[in-house]
């Protein structure tokens, strides 16, 4: 334990370590039984005191009072919650050592009055906001100069913007939003994911090990493909496949036949210029733009596979998903998911950065959910769970890695493109997925038959790749 924190501080060579990692307020000390009946409860005596009807009292009152209630409920509790069981000693430093204010309505934070998180983020990204250092070493101690507390502009979001995304899931909407997205240009991702151009989670095969960013992509290239067990002259999807990495690599390595299906015209075009490179044959491995639910269904494939796309599907259309993979997959084939997640021991930082993760880095990414409802959900849709592991660890290694990219390369991406937002999107998300607000699971499914060969999956289980 160190005397400087109050905490143990980890010192491991592959992911960036926590200097102070500080408890927050969140559902530990959050009443949804005083939630739930300040919602109906002040509806329903409004309703009894001017004697109104059902109607009037469900369509008046129920639904803008109610959640007009739950917001300020919600606004409330995560101002004044207090952290729990937290040891973290904090360095105790004015805000002025953190951050400079450029604008005059931002005066008022100074000293040790503390800046809502959204408050900072939004004014940074305006240029209202300087930082005085390092990104991540700036958030590393951010519980020392923010507060996690809802914000005007969250709520905002989260009625006008986020709800009705989730509940539409249009082919239109998500195709507008991966476009916008990933095609606004190849060398943007370049300056951060590196010559992998993988934008998802590596895996860490030794924690003393400092492993280069292309290191761990290829740890988990090989893992996902001996987790499929995939053997020569199968037919292999990979569902949301990016720019086409896995879909490469799996067809030269294993001598696969490889499709990948992608919404991004610039993805699709450098997948298959990468196919290329690879040495493999067009007619061995695709990539193709079209949206999943046009996938043709026959002929069925041996393995398939759908890394960090299920998450922009929607909570809506997860079990239409599950279930057309279902039917697109062998009898006796297997399905590969990794998917990022969230914890339910949550914290209010962790719903604070799932709101800006929607609104500026995933829009539509709404099906990220704990564990037990993706098990649930796969169940449901007839399949049996081979493995789980949790890599959230791996991820924020990986994302460290993406971050250290992006400083090289900062001054050229922000001339050209203007973002911000990816310093702080990098630099929060090392540490969220570090401390399991947001994590992600790798999940091996077949189909839960009766002649499903079972024993043909026994092997010595390991992580490593």
């Amino acid at each position: 334990m160190s005397k400087d924190t109050g905490v143990k501080i980890t010192k491991w060579a592959s992911v960036a370590n926590a200097p102070f990692p500080a408890e927050g307020a969140g559902n530990q000390t959050f009443s949804m039984y005083q939630l739930v009946a300040a919602v109906i409860g002040v509806p329903l005596f409004l309703a009894f005191y001017f004697r109104l009807g059902f109607w009037t009292w469900l369509i008046f009152l129920f639904f803008p009072l109610g959640v007009s209630i739950y917001l300020l409920y919600v606004y409330t509790s995560s101002k004044y919650a207090s952290p729990y069981n937290n040891k973290v000693k904090l360095p105790g430093r004015n805000i002025e050592e953190y951050i400079t204010m450029k604008d005059a309505s931002l005066a008022g934070y100074v000293g040790r009055n503390k800046i809502p998180m959204e408050i900072f983020f939004e004014n940074y990204f305006d240029g209202k906001i300087d930082l005085c250092g390092d990104a991540l070493e700036i958030l590393e101690a951010r519980h020392d100069w923010a507060s996690f507390e809802f914000a005007i502009g969250q709520a905002k979001f989260l009625v006008t913007q986020w709800i009705p995304e989730t509940i539409m899931h249009t082919k239109k909407q998500d195709e507008d939003q991966v476009r916008d997205h990933y095609d606004r240009g190849d060398d943007f991702y370049a300056a951060f994911l590196g010559p992998s151009m993988v934008y998802t989670s590596g895996i860490i095969s030794d924690p003393s090990k400092n492993e280069t960013l292309e290191e761990l992509q290829d740890n988990k290239l090989k893992l996902v493909c001996d987790k499929i067990q995939l053997k020569a002259d199968e037919r292999h999807l990979d569902i949301g496949c990016g720019w086409g990495t896995l879909v490469a690599y799996a067809a030269k390595n294993y001598n696969v036949d490889s499709t990948g299906i992608t919404l991004g015209r610039n993805q699709t075009e450098f997948g298959n210029n990468r196919i290329k490179e690879y040495g493999v044959d067009s007619k061995q491995a695709r990539i193709i733009c079209m949206d999943y639910r046009d996938i043709p269904r026959r002929p069925k494939y041996n393995k398939i596979t759908c890394l960090e796309m299920a998450e922009h599907v929607g909570v809506r259309l997860f079990a239409s998903f599950l279930s057309q993979v279902r039917d697109m997959l062998e009898d006796d084939g297997l399905f590969f998911l990794q998917i990022a997640g969230l914890r339910r021991t949550w914290q209010y930082e962790d719903l604070i950065w799932g709101l800006f993760m929607a609104k500026y880095i995933f829009p539509g990414a709404d099906a990220s959910c704990p564990l037990a409802w993706v098990i649930n959900q796969l169940e449901c849709a007839g399949f049996e769970i081979q493995t789980v592991d949790t890599i959230g660890v791996h991820y924020s290694g990986t994302i460290f890695r993406w971050y250290q990219n992006w400083l090289k390369n900062k001054d050229t991406i922000v001339g050209k493109y203007g973002k911000r937002i990816w310093e702080i999107f990098l630099a929060w998300s090392t540490i969220i997925s570090r401390q399991g607000s947001a994590t992600c699971y790798q999940i091996t499914a077949h189909k839960n038959l009766n002649a499903f060969d079972r024993a043909g999956l026994i092997s010595g289980r390991r992580l490593k790749a």
